[in-house]
């Protein structure tokens, strides 16, 4: 099989499509102003994605019982604002600070790669992101997929194969029809052994400038395609102009 037997893309979201680590802070220290809170609004992110597998995992492997992200970011958020010392929130504050999941910003590049991609692919995200989440993402940031695709359809999250499988089947394709696109390893490897294509997008800003230089791009021969950005991709790609 060769890349021309692909003909759908699917794709990461948190790190790969939108910048989580600036909407987080962005977010955290609007709030801060407006309460009065001296925070860390950076080291609070990144102490928030650090709950974001083990809190999966917990789902994974049966320990708590399937619920989406919201949920799982709710409970991250409780013990963080315990562990930042922010007090006097109300509910409602709690909960706005938790949506801000569903306000991330996509990464420069995204919205005009993604409009040259689906000229010639359908594509679609492949989160472990729930339907509403994703979709309400994509409406305010004008993101243009054209269906929306999630591992709650599979009642799996990533990086379990039934995710990969599950997407798959809903797009009625074979594995090798559907390459995965993502800035994050594991996600690929996984996808790769379910089956699917694979396509590195790199990502250094993922958690804000200060970490960009730890960041390291594998060898090109690594996946299918490594590129640097979602113009790159439909570049290598050889999709047509933007839409």
């Amino acid at each position: 099989m060769t890349l021309s037997d692909v003909d759908a893309l699917v794709f990461d979201v948190f790190g790969t499509v939108v910048d989580w680590h600036s909407g987080v802070v962005r977010d955290g220290e609007s709030l801060g102003k407006s309460k009065g809170l001296d925070v860390d609004w950076a080291a609070f992110a990144d102490a928030w994605r650090e709950e974001y597998q083990p809190s999966l995992t917990r789902v994974r492997q049966g320990e708590i019982p399937w619920q989406n992200l919201d949920s799982l970011h709710r409970q991250s958020l409780e013990h963080l604002l315990d562990r930042f010392g922010v007090e006097a929130l109300t509910d409602e504050e709690i909960e706005h600070l938790n949506s801000v999941w569903h306000r991330l910003d996509p990464w420069p590049d995204v919205i005009p790669g993604l409009n040259r991609l689906r000229s010639d692919y359908l594509i679609a995200p492949l989160s472990n992101g729930h339907v509403r989440l994703l979709t309400n993402m994509a409406k305010r940031a004008g993101i243009p997929w054209d269906l929306i695709l999630s591992a709650e359809l599979s009642g799996h999250y990533k990086p379990d194969e039934e995710v990969y499988l599950t997407a798959v089947d809903l797009l009625d394709l074979h594995p090798e029809g559907v390459m995965m696109v993502a800035a994050h390893e594991t996600d690929l490897d996984a996808s790769r052994e379910s089956g699917l294509r694979t396509a590195y997008v790199h990502r250094p800003l993922e958690w804000g400038p200060e970490q960009a230089e730890v960041v390291e791009r594998p060898d090109e021969s690594t996946y299918d395609i490594v590129a640097e950005d979602f113009v790159d991709l439909a570049e290598r790609l050889g999709a047509g102009p933007v839409v």
